[in-house]
């Protein structure tokens, strides 16, 4: 649970900041000027139309100087409009609020990450002369209406928000044209298969790219943490079932005289055998109740009261996250069942090999 919270919560802070599929037009620059696209009523319900798509969003990247009367930073800045999930993105605001958009004319208000503010000793309300980078320059005075902070320094160490707008009227761009289209999924489960079916539904000069292929290092990294999460409870299903097997061996060594005694009275080796595969059951059912007990309550604990803190700047969160997936825990129990009481199968076969003489002889 703490591995999967862990998984998802670095997820939900790429999800939310960037979408699942980014749809942008074929380019040779390798820059962050995007070659606009026309974000037409035709392409947008088109991509709507699949059942997963949850939103659309258009965007636009510009690089640009931060400019204050002592220190200069250079940053990228990200132009978003009223269809960004600015409510779901709220988790990440540490001061201040989101940009406010309006209706006509552009968002004066900027966000800005942690570490730039704390670089130009930036504070909510402040002013700042944002310069973007294209020749001519030009300037816009701005206001820092809040602080994000992702614990990723792939969007802290650069990128500040602002009005898509904004962009536009530096860009010189006309209406309905932007930079790409971000594209929100209810599931990301589906995101393999739906940048597929999205480059075959989009024309030949637009390109799809899907969350996972713009930040491999760190979706690798999730996906060795999913391959330690497998290594892990195999570990702890060898030591289970060596144990349940030691316990097992030690429990029909104390019982050898009446497992003698049982034979001599006629009770077949099957019978005796089910007598000690029920008492090693029985200790299985009683350690996955306790465990289970133990375990998710102290999950519940800390997903409710957040008591075990992480340092931000190592793990990208502040608290110990927690995901409770029911269905993979009752999977869990049951595979426990079935492995450890296998394993039963071993101990208890030495019960045939015991003689009723030797066996109440024994000392």
């Amino acid at each position: 649970m703490v591995l999967g919270g862990f998984e998802k919560a670095i997820k939900d802070k790429i999800f939310t900041f960037g979408g699942h599929l980014d749809v942008t037009k074929y380019s040779l620059s390798t820059s962050f000027e995007e070659t606009v696209i026309n974000v037409t009523d035709s392409l947008v319900d088109g991509i709507k139309e699949f059942e997963e798509v949850d939103r659309i969003v258009p965007y636009a990247y510009k690089a640009g100087l931060l400019k204050t009367t002592e220190d200069v930073q250079g940053v990228i800045v990200k132009g978003l409009g009223a269809s960004f999930d600015s409510i779901g993105f709220s988790e990440n605001i540490i001061d201040g609020h989101f940009p406010i958009f309006k209706d006509k004319g552009y968002s004066s208000e900027v966000l800005v990450s942690k570490k730039i503010a704390n670089y130009l000793q930036l504070n909510v309300n402040d002013e700042v002369v944002l310069f973007f980078v294209q020749n001519p320059p030009r300037a816009r005075k701005v206001v820092v209406s809040g602080i994000y902070e992702t614990g990723l320094e792939d969007f802290d160490e650069k990128i500040i928000l602002a009005d898509i707008k904004l962009l536009a009227r530096i860009n010189n761009w006309k209406d309905g044209q932007a930079g790409g289209l971000e594209v929100y999924l209810k599931n990301d489960s589906d995101m393999d298969r739906m940048e597929e079916e999205l480059f075959d539904y989009l024309d030949y000069d637009l390109y799809i790219d899907k969350a996972s292929d713009k930040y491999p290092q760190t979706f690798d990294w999730l996906r060795m943490l999913d391959r330690n999460v497998i290594i892990f409870f195999t570990l702890i299903l060898v030591v289970a079932c060596v144990n349940m097997i030691s316990i097992l061996l030690i429990l029909i060594m104390e019982r050898t005289q009446m497992i003698g005694v049982l034979k001599a009275l006629g009770a077949e080796n099957s019978f005796v055998r089910r007598i000690f595969l029920w008492n090693g059951i029985q200790l299985i059912l009683k350690g996955l109740f306790w465990g289970n007990l133990v375990g998710l309550g102290t999950c519940f604990i800390q997903a409710q009261l957040e008591l075990i803190p992480l340092d931000p700047a190592n793990y990208y969160m502040h608290t110990v996250p927690i995901l409770f997936n029911f269905s993979a825990i009752f999977m869990l129990n049951i595979m426990s069942i079935a492995v450890v009481g296998l394993t039963l199968l071993i101990p208890v076969a030495i019960i045939s090999r015991i003689t009723p003489v030797k066996a109440i002889r024994f000392d």
